[in-house]
C-alpha cells in the first residue's frame, strides 16, 4: 500500500516559525545563502531554541499513539537543504517525531502544500502566507516577537480564533468597514438565523474538531473564539457554529475591547486574527499568528 497522509491533520511549518532562528536570518535576509549555511552548519550540535509555534507542535504531535497517526507535521521551508541539517536535529533533541521536510533554498515553497494536503501553514514569510490563502490553505504569519506559550496546560492543545475573515468570511466586516458599527449591528441582528459563509479557517477548525471528538488519555483540545463582536451580533456568530456542527468550548464578545489580556487569561498554543492590531496586542501575551485575509486584513 502506498504512503499516504490522508485522514490525518498536516501541519505544514517553516522552520522559523517551530524554532527561533532570528539571529541567523539577518544573514539570510542579507542574501548571503552561503554564509547562511556556514552558519547553520557551525552550529550543528546546538539545538535552536523553541520558537513562537512549537508549543503548538508538540502538542499537537501527542494526538498521536501506537498505530493511531491523526497528525503530521511536515517543515516546510525557504531553507536550503544543508540547513535543514539543523532543523532536524533540534526536532531530534526534543523529541519531536518530524520526519518529513521540504527545503527550497529562497523559492517560495506554497506550491507544495497542495500535494501535502495541508490544513494549516505556519510561516514567518509574509509573502508565502499571502500565496498560501489565495490559494485556499488555511495559513498565518507568525510573529516571532510574540510571547511563548505557558506550561500550565501540558495536556491540553487550546487554540483561539477570531471570528470575521478568519473562521467566518469577511461579509459582515465589509459592512462594519463601510458604513460603521450601528450599521453593522442592524445587518446581523437582521441575520441572526443565517449562517455566515465560512472563513479560510474554517476547514481547520473542522478537522481540529475531528481531533477533539477522538481525543487521548494524553492530550485534550480546547478551543475559543475570542472576537469583537457584541451582543446582539453575536448570535449570527453562535448560530453559524450550530450551523457547522462545531463546538467551541470558550467564546469571548469583547465590544472592541483589546484582546491581548484576555487571551492571556486563556492561555492558548496560538492564536490567529485578520487584523495586525489584533495581533499586536494579542503578540505581548501569547504566541499569535497574522490571517492576511478579509477587507480588514490585507
Amino acid at each position: 500500500m502506498p504512503v499516504t497522509l490522508a485522514d490525518q491533520l498536516v501541519v505544514a511549518i517553516s522552520s522559523r516559525a517551530l524554532f527561533d532562528f532570528e539571529e541567523e536570518n539577518t544573514v539570510f535576509e542579507a542574501n548571503d545563502d552561503r554564509a547562511y549555511m556556514q552558519l547553520q552548519l557551525q552550529r550543528l550540535e546546538k539545538p535552536a531554541r523553541p520558537g513562537v509555534a512549537f508549543s503548538l507542535v508538540r502538542k499537537l504531535l501527542s494526538f498521536n499513539s501506537g498505530d493511531a497517526a491523526r497528525v503530521e507535521v511536515v517543515i516546510v521551508s525557504r531553507n536550503d537543504p544543508v540547513s535543514g541539517l539543523r532543523v532536524f536535529r533540534s526536532c531530534q533533541h526534543y523529541g519531536l517525531p518530524i520526519q518529513r521536510g521540504v527545503f527550497t533554498r529562497g523559492a517560495s515553497p506554497w506550491r507544495y502544500l497542495k500535494p501535502l494536503s495541508a490544513n494549516l501553514f505556519l510561516s514567518a514569510n509574509e509573502a508565502d502566507v499571502r500565496a498560501a490563502l489565495e490559494r485556499g490553505f488555511p495559513a498565518a504569519r507568525v510573529l516571532p516577537h510574540s510571547a511563548r506559550a505557558t506550561d500550565a496546560h501540558p495536556n491540553e492543545v487550546r487554540i483561539a480564533f477570531d471570528g470575521d475573515a478568519v473562521l467566518f468570511s469577511d461579509e459582515a466586516e465589509r459592512v462594519f468597514q463601510a458604513d460603521g458599527l450601528d450599521e453593522f449591528q442592524r445587518h446581523e441582528a437582521a441575520r441572526a438565523a443565517s449562517p455566515l459563509p465560512a472563513g479560510p479557517f474554517k476547514p481547520l477548525l473542522t478537522a481540529l474538531q475531528r481531533l477533539q471528538r477522538e481525543g487521548t488519555a494524553a492530550m485534550r483540545l480546547r478551543t475559543a473564539l475570542v472576537t469583537a463582536r457584541s451582543a446582539p451580533a453575536h448570535e449570527r456568530a453562535v448560530r453559524t457554529l450550530m450551523d457547522w456542527q462545531i463546538e467551541i468550548d470558550e467564546a469571548m464578545f469583547l465590544g472592541g475591547l483589546a484582546k491581548g489580556e484576555f487571551l492571556r487569561e486563556f492561555e492558548p498554543d496560538f492564536f490567529f486574527d485578520d487584523q495586525t492590531r489584533h495581533v499586536e496586542s494579542a503578540a505581548g501575551h501569547v504566541p499569535a499568528g497574522h490571517v492576511a485575509a478579509g477587507v480588514a486584513g490585507g
